[in-house]
């Protein structure tokens, strides 16, 4: 796993590039790769690469250039059949001087070009200058594991990057915020599309490549998912278990590719249960495993992960996480994430894989199960009230809506028994925007027209936050329901998580990798019939019978808890002053962008327990950080959010 960083220049142009100018890019990525670093320059083409040793740990620097020299490879991510493929270049001539994935990728773009990507097996991106017809090649893996963005210039120049940082220091653009991307960030926890809320900066989708020359791009797409009704795989249910299960341990198996230790990120639900369960069954010697929680009660699983450790016997390790220690923590890691971090669950992330970088250099983690499996209750709610939704409009006249919606929102304000109803087809309109984008938004339409400040509302006006998805689900006509939104999940809010994993596990120098997202995996999963993802009220439902016989019932049974952040009750206590400074204090104001008496209302109802704004309040004082960070140059270290003298101050 490693960073990389480069610029290409069209002819004629009048800039230079130096050795000093992509050292800082990539230098600026050091935690992607403190094992090693290496450039390749020559008039118009500067290539840049940090290194973390994985595979062939004493070769494969980089960048690496074919055998004649014409090719020059930067290349972050792992390729899991490349002991099948290197026999294969071989006996097709190709000669290996080392025995590391990057030369395999080569070999496989020296002899296939824009169809290398389709051979491999992996996580990947990877960038390829050919210095015969100065053409620069860049692909991005099928689901996106690794990342890629870049900025095309006016004049041509093309810089591009593993993270946003190395592009700033380049100066390929001045920090700004892309006001297109505010409404999808405020919806979605983060932009989903292929642009980031810098402007100018966007990310090459997943399963796409870019093609650069003499100043012109062209992205192409070169795999996709389908859900085609017509190719549900109809054999009996049994069948289709086992054959997940084999597929499921064959992914695992591949992700044990490595000349360095590796572990396990175990959070004691399903997924890495499951991993680890699949592991001890591949591998010899105790497997490591790492846990995170919190001191608070509501935010410790601990006892899970322990009950999945004891019983595979694993060499066990676990961090809990102050509540100073989260904050303190926190400007510094939006700097490592680039953009507001979407989820608070990512800072315990990263604590967990500091702990796991002093034993291990590789884990296996368990993202892309939900997204593929039906795995968040958000499909099962979603479904139901659809179902329900439909059954009252038909059934129900026009006055007795209207009636039902006066008794609910005339319940005492902050009770569960209102927010629940708010929230179900007696209340909402019957569409797929309401009863799913809307209901489970950060902020939905309803809420971003409150609390967007006139000026800024006017001028958003018209901007889709949920763009991204409507394409995934329009591209996805004719599939089932069900399918239809897993496959815009899959496109915008998988990117969201994956994004968090690797840059929260880069951090900490330490390479994570999905079985759960192991391509031929997820396409068998869009033959399934819905009945193996959601059956009824159990979800995932054919994971959890491909493991019965492998996971403790309690692990089997357990209700998807996500991963719990108290973050909502230390807003409302000793972190309060977190929220008057960032979200009510006079920099968040000046910006313009929300309406100062509709903040106000969210932290008041906060504060006194009648509505948990703890999502919105989050994404505001990320949106704050973030601010200061990039684009008013402030330091993270500056930052001082877990003083306990500031807190006192407020209160």
């Amino acid at each position: 796993m490693c960073g990389f960083c480069g610029i290409v220049l069209p002819d004629g142009s009048s800039r230079r590039l130096d050795a000093p100018l992509i050292e800082r890019m990539r230098d600026v990525l050091v935690h992607r790769g403190p094992d090693g670093a290496g450039i390749f320059l020559e008039p118009g083409v500067g290539l840049g690469h940090r290194r973390l040793s994985i595979v062939d740990v004493a070769h494969g620097a980089q960048p690496m250039a074919s055998a004649d020299g014409a090719l020059q490879i930067i290349y972050n991510g792992e390729v899991y059949n490349h002991p099948e493929l290197m026999p294969e270049l071989v006996r097709e001539g190709f000669t290996y001087r080392t025995h590391c994935d990057t030369e395999t990728v080569l070999h496989v773009y020296e002899r296939d070009r824009a169809a290398a990507p389709a051979r491999l097996r992996g996580m990947f991106t990877f960038a390829i200058w050919d210095r015969r017809t100065r053409e620069l090649f860049i692909a991005r893996d099928r689901l996106g594991v690794k990342p890629l963005y870049y900025v095309h210039t006016a004049d041509g120049a093309l810089y591009f990057a593993s993270e946003i940082k190395a592009l700033l220091a380049a100066q390929a653009v001045e920090p700004a915020l892309n006001l297109h991307a505010l409404p999808d960030y405020l919806a979605n926890h983060a932009p989903s599309g292929d642009e980031t809320l810098f402007e100018g900066v966007r990310r090459l989708p997943p399963g796409h490549t870019l093609r650069w020359r003499n100043g012109e791009v062209r992205i192409e797409r070169y795999w996709d998912l389908s859900y085609d009704p017509a190719a549900i795989d109809t054999r009996p249910d049994a069948e289709l278990i086992a054959e997940y299960g084999e597929r499921f341990r064959d992914a695992v198996r591949m992700r044990l590719m490595a000349d360095v230790p590796l572990g396990m990120f175990l959070s004691g639900g399903i997924d890495s249960a499951s991993i680890t369960a699949a592991m001890s069954t591949l591998v010899d010697e105790p497997i490591k495993t790492f846990s995170v929680a919190f001191a608070e009660r509501e935010a410790n699983e601990l006892a899970y992960a322990r009950l999945v450790a004891e019983r595979y016997r694993t060499d066990h390790h676990e961090i809990v996480v102050s509540p100073g220690e989260f904050f303190g923590a926190l400007p510094t890691l939006v700097w490592h994430e680039d953009e507001p971090i979407a989820h608070p669950s990512s800072i315990a992330l990263n604590f967990v894989s500091r702990l796991a970088a002093e034993h291990v250099k590789v884990v296996l983690t368990g993202e892309g199960s939900d997204e593929t499996l039906a795995g968040y209750g958000r499909y099962r709610t979603t479904m139901y009230n659809v179902a329900l939704s439909e059954r009252y409009q038909r059934l129900a006249g026009d006055g007795l809506r209207r009636t039902v919606r006066g008794a609910v929102e005339r319940l005492p304000r902050g009770t569960r028994l209102r927010n629940r109803l708010m929230r179900t087809g007696l209340y909402l309109q019957a569409d797929i925007d309401t009863l799913y984008f809307d209901n489970f938004a950060v902020f939905g339409r309803a809420r971003q027209a409150e609390i967007l400040a006139p000026e800024m509302r006017d001028r958003l006006a018209g901007i889709d936050p949920y763009a991204a998805a409507h394409q995934a689900i329009a591209d996805a006509r004719g599939a089932s329901l069900l399918n239809q939104l897993l496959y815009a999940d899959m496109r915008t809010y998988l990117h969201e998580l994956l994004m968090k994993q690797d840059q929260m596990s880069m951090a900490a120098s330490i390479e994570s990798r999905v079985p759960f997202l192991d391509h031929p995996l997820v396409e068998f999963t869009t033959r399934l019939p819905d009945r193996l993802k959601l059956r009824g009220t159990t979800t995932k439902y054919i994971l959890r019978q491909a493991m019965k016989d492998a996971l403790p019932p309690e692990i089997l049974s357990r209700r998807k808890m996500g991963f719990p952040v108290p973050v909502g009750a230390w807003f409302r206590g000793p972190y309060r002053h977190v929220v008057q400074d960032c979200v009510l204090g006079e920099r968040a104001a000046a910006r313009g962008i929300f309406a100062r008496d509709a903040v106000e209302r969210i932290v008041r109802e906060h504060d006194a327990g009648e509505v948990d704004h703890s999502e919105r309040l989050w994404s505001l004082v990320n949106l704050e950080l973030w601010h200061r960070i990039f684009l008013d140059g402030e330091a993270p270290a500056d930052m001082m959010l877990d003083v306990p003298a500031l807190a006192a101050a407020v209160r």
